[in-house]
């Protein structure tokens, strides 16, 4: 099956560009992938919930 860029370029300037290449906003490495990592689970919604589940599931301390 052909896969298009299309689609994939969009996703990184959602995911992104929009966060990372704000006016004045300087990133390291590992900062920059834990943010990215927490705005792809905002923007998939199951994968929110599934997240928090995991958490609780493993016994780490979520409150409301």
């Amino acid at each position: 099956y052909p896969i298009g860029s299309g689609v994939t370029e969009a996703a990184c300037k959602t995911l992104v560009k929009q966060r990372l290449c704000c006016s004045g906003m300087r990133w390291k490495e590992k900062g920059a992938g834990i943010i990215l990592s927490l705005r792809a689970l905002v923007l998939t919604k199951e994968r929110w919930s599934q997240f928090w589940a995991k958490l609780d599931q493993y016994g780490f301390p979520v409150e409301p």
